[in-house]
């Protein structure tokens, strides 16, 4: 009796209500019309002393912006600060920009979904009541692809385009196992937190949507009834996405995204009767800061940027309008050659430190460990297969800041990614330090060593 779990959850709508571009491409998109709300969703836990939370947005990332005003606007709670909650984002393609060193932010949108957090966090810890905790997997190979690929002139390139014959093979792997934890009470479930590793981007334009996730959270929400939450938290995912090279069909609208977020539902929902109770366990958390330099610019790098620059200084920088995004970059447009090249040298002239929050949350057998910004695929996989190899863990992304004020959020490649190729990992796309995927990986082998 003396371990009884406590949950409470809340939530609230984040839909923008100013002017302010859409935020994950590298042009300015304002946006037009409401496709369906972005919200903000708060589940706290409880066990004896030990309170944590998971605060999620549906935005692109958790901004370092973001994150210090979330914290300071609840520092009044004794029970919640940076070192117990995991504060994260969907990484939505379709929703407000949150990142101040980006064109189109609008400077009232960060202090209202920041209010907008606080409120849900203080009546999901005003409204708890006892749960029962339970836990399962599922698995969904259908929208699970590797975007970067061997081309067949030994180069790697990203998003390369569909039925492009000059494909050789996919450079990495796919994670498609779904682990899932459910809370109950009252016999039926409350609540259902499911790690899917992809990316949120189906979309496209400039219309506001929770991409597929909100069409994931919807479907399985209607079937648990009033009163619930689903929490779809994204895995590492900075080399997924559901493009399947190997057709010719649509995969950016908005029909897609309810394709993708149905269809994951669909293999969450068959695995819900197998969830089983995690009994006898301790709620615990575990916090540690990485400490992580700025991404280094060789020299052949910098001197080809230089030559791009001037190879194109007659063209105009890019304004706001269409899409451009990596698809771009892989045809070798000259706009975005000219805005990468640019950016690379800017990036010179950064020498300020990366400070990355990991945050831990360990119940049972499972546990739930975050990772900041985009981190690749490969780097969840030795997480989960080699650094909690006792536990079903559930890696986070895009969660607790971006390292400093002038990291608007970034790709992490695995070191071994660098120098062939593709689009995460040129210098626009990856401010940090090469190693630092390296010290992440230390970082959480070094957590585990605690928790065994």
């Amino acid at each position: 009796m003396g371990k009884e779990l406590y949950f409470g959850i809340s939530r609230r709508t984040i839909t923008p209500q100013m002017p302010i571009s859409l935020a994950g491409y590298l042009n300015v998109r304002m946006w037009r019309k409401i496709l369906d709300d972005v919200e903000v969703r708060v589940l706290v836990l409880k066990q004896l002393e030990q309170y944590c939370a998971i605060v999620q947005f549906d935005l692109v990332t958790v901004s370092q912006e973001l994150a210090d005003a979330f914290y300071k606007e609840i520092s009044d709670i004794k029970e919640l600060s940076f070192r117990n909650m995991i504060v994260t984002a969907t990484h939505s393609h379709t929703a407000p920009e949150v990142r101040t060193i980006k064109a189109g932010i609008h400077p009232d949108y960060i202090p209202f979904a920041v209010k907008k957090a606080a409120e849900a966090l203080r009546e999901a810890l005003g409204g708890m009541v006892r749960g029962e905790v339970f836990g399962g997997l599922a698995e969904d190979k259908r929208f699970c692809f590797n975007r970067r690929y061997w081309m067949k002139d030994g180069t790697v390139v990203t998003n390369p385009g569909k039925l492009n014959p000059a494909i050789d093979r996919p450079e990495g792997e796919v994670d498609c196992k779904i682990p899932l934890i459910g809370i109950k009470s009252g016999g039926k479930l409350k609540v259902l937190i499911a790690n899917i590793v992809n990316h949120t981007d189906t979309i496209g334009g400039s219309d506001v949507s929770a991409d597929w996730p909100g069409f994931f959270i919807r479907r399985i929400q209607s079937g648990l009834g009033g009163g619930s939450m689903v929490l779809p938290l994204i895995g590492a995912s900075g080399n997924i996405n559901h493009f399947d090279v190997s057709t010719d069909m649509n995969q950016t609208c908005y029909a897609e995204a309810e394709r993708v977020g149905c269809g994951y539902a669909a293999s969450v929902e068959k695995a819900l009767p197998k969830l089983r109770p995690l009994k006898d366990f301790t709620l615990f958390t575990r916090q540690m800061e990485v400490v992580c330099g700025p991404r280094e610019i060789p020299d052949n790098e910098l001197a080809e940027a230089k030559l791009v620059l001037e190879k194109y200084k007659d063209l105009p920088d890019v304004g706001p309008g269409a899409d451009m995004t990596s698809e771009d970059l892989a045809r070798k447009e000259p706009k975005v050659l000219k805005y990468f090249a640019r950016n690379l040298l800017d990036l010179c002239n950064d020498h300020e430190a990366r400070k990355f929050n990991l945050v831990g949350i360990f119940l049972g057998n499972f546990c739930i460990v975050s990772l900041p910004c985009e981190p690749f695929v490969e780097i969840g996989l030795e997480i989960k297969k080699k650094i909690f190899t006792h536990y079903n863990a559930m890696v986070v992304s895009h969660s607790n800041g971006t390292g400093n004020l002038r990291v608007g959020g970034a790709y992490i490649p695995n070191a071994f990614n660098y120098g062939r190729g593709g689009y995460e990992t040129t210098p626009r796309s990856n401010l940090f330090s090469v190693q630092t995927a390296d010290r992440l990986i230390d970082a959480w082998r070094k957590i585990a060593q605690t928790v065994r």
